[in-house]
């Protein structure tokens, strides 16, 4: 086919603002993580840190945006979804309360606990190389609703558990975000030309700060807050720090119980991803999908990020809504954005986190069904089973 696929098409815009939400609640996660949790200096996290985490996911967003291209320059389709991607949500929390965490408070140096977390996805990024050539064959072998229905759990469990509780727990803003997303996105109600992720977020945001004026402060949001969140704007690139990689290899003991096991975790966990956006129409090639994730976590890491890079789970929820290949890119550039001029500090002070949350219970939602929909029927009991394992 010679068809030349388009990069960007009106349904890319709802993808972008779900998608982008997502990363955006991420990074807000793992900002905190970082400086409230493992009291990492604000020097260390907005100047060397986020700026890799940025160009980490520049990498990832745009090879898959790539993958996408050619997968639809070669069967001539235009409902073509790049496979998302960022960072690993599961091992976000793992690297930091079971590596950096403990190195932390063991040195009281969180340089050194940074360099640990470092050499950690140094480690698990050529697992994940290592795996790639192997993991087609798994895949090959092991029926989809064992796959699928994996996904369906974890999709339960770590993407829609939380949001909807922290949704009831602000229910005027969580639950009609959530009412806002679900009139469009399975109901079909239009907004005008405005995507109903940005219309969720404009409203939770308006919600918010009109508590906060009335002294109700729902979701969180202070002028002081928002006040001290610009003393991090300023622009930084990433800079090497391999001498920090090796010099997280003192822990290398500590590293391995984890990094190891995790690893194959990231391979499975991948496998199940790309077998997911196989039965939603899009079939990657899985060894070219775990490589990737390997060498970009691996240039992450030697950049500064102790976070590994995932495919991740949702591929199905972001075709639906009519991601392409130009939601993928523009992740990436906005993740730029937000890393390298320290903007992530001002937009967690202005956005409540749970505002955001509906889209990831929406996401959630859609895995849990898929693994029914693309399964044959006698198998929903395998699933059931894959559910209540995880």
């Amino acid at each position: 086919m010679n068809t030349k696929p388009k990069i960007w098409v009106p349904g890319d815009w709802n993808a972008f603002f779900g998608f982008g939400t997502n990363i955006l609640v991420n990074l807000l996660t793992l900002t905190a993580l970082l400086r409230f949790v493992l009291k990492m200096p604000d020097d260390l996290v907005f100047g060397s840190i986020l700026p890799a985490v940025g160009l980490m996911m520049l990498l990832s967003t745009g090879y898959y945006a790539w993958l996408a291209y050619r997968l639809a320059k070669k069967t001539g389709r235009t409902d073509v979804c790049a496979l998302p991607s960022g960072i690993s949500v599961p091992h976000m929390f793992i690297v930091t309360f079971v590596v950096m965490m403990p190195i932390g408070i063991k040195t009281g140096d969180p340089m050194l606990a940074w360099a640990a977390g470092l050499t950690w996805v140094f480690v698990q990024s050529f697992v994940l190389m290592a795996g790639g050539f192997i993991a087609p064959i798994i895949r090959k072998i092991t029926p989809r609703a064992a796959l699928l229905g994996t996904l369906a759990g974890v999709s339960i469990t770590f993407i829609s558990m939380a949001p909807s509780l922290q949704m009831f727990m602000t229910p005027l803003i969580g639950v009609v975000c959530f009412g806002i997303i679900l009139l469009n996105w399975f109901g079909g109600v239009k907004y005008g030309k405005i995507p109903a992720g940005l219309v969720a977020i404009a409203v939770g945001a308006l919600i918010a700060w009109g508590s906060t004026a009335f002294g109700f402060k729902l979701g969180g949001m202070t002028t002081s807050a928002l006040a001290a969140s610009m003393t991090n704007f300023g622009f930084h690139i990433p800079l090497p720090a391999f001498s920090h990689v090796f010099a997280g290899f003192q822990f290398i003991g500590i590293i391995l119980v984890t990094a190891i096991p995790f690893g194959i975790y990231d391979l499975v966990e991948a496998m199940d991803n790309v077998e997911s956006a196989a039965a939603a129409g899009d079939s990657f090639p899985t060894t070219r999908v775990l490589t990737a994730d390997g060498v970009v976590s691996l240039i992450g890491c030697m950049m500064g990020n102790p976070f590994i890079n995932a495919v991740y789970i949702g591929h199905p929820g972001w075709k639906a809504m009519g991601g392409r290949i130009g939601y993928s890119m523009a992740t990436g550039a906005m993740v730029i954005l937000l890393c390298w001029f320290g903007t992530i500090s001002v937009i967690s002070a202005i956005i409540p986190t749970v505002a955001i949350l509906p889209i990831l219970l929406y996401i959630g939602m859609l895995i849990g069904s898929q693994a029914f929909q693309e399964t044959p029927k006698r198998h929903a009991p395998a699933i059931i089973d894959r559910k209540r394992v995880v």
